[in-house]
């Protein structure tokens, strides 16, 4: 009885003690403009992305959260920008996120409205600053640096 009881307290130190995984997308649509989406909870603009489900890679988990939060489709995936671990990034939980710029195409639309409010293109020169969600504001500038960051 003992034993299973330490089994059954390890496991859930495994599953909640340890940070989930997610997908950051930089969309770029072939006019050079990048998407947000305006989450609906806080009403901050943000990259698109989530975590990924499980028996899912992370190519996967870009395509289909790229197709639930903005309506566009994944053309390719450019480079990775970084992944991003900092416990403090997200403010709901400890999350570790792989961010990668894609090529997109497709018609904007808002797909799931729990999540997100609006989408919404902008030219590089004129993003929401200082109004993004979680640690976006860096993995953008990263992105522009030129940057694949481990953080």
């Amino acid at each position: 009885m003992r034993r299973s009881w330490q089994f059954f307290q390890t496991v859930l130190g495994i599953i909640f003690r340890h940070p989930v995984t997610g997908a950051t997308i930089i969309p770029i649509l072939p006019d050079g403009r990048i998407v947000l989406v305006q989450r609906s909870d806080t009403g901050e603009w943000s990259l698109p992305g989530g975590l990924v489900d499980w028996g899912e890679d992370i190519y996967t988990t870009v395509k289909r959260e790229l197709a639930e939060e903005t309506g566009l489709d994944l053309i390719k995936i450019r480079r990775l920008v970084g992944v991003y671990s900092a416990p403090d990034r997200d403010p709901r939980i400890h999350s570790i996120v792989v961010v990668v710029e894609a090529d997109v195409q497709g018609t904007m639309q808002v797909c799931d409205r729990q999540e997100v409010l609006n989408v919404q293109a902008f030219v590089p020169t004129n993003l929401p600053k200082g109004k993004l969600a979680h640690d976006h504001q860096r993995q953008l500038q990263d992105y522009f640096d030129g940057l694949t960051t481990l953080a």
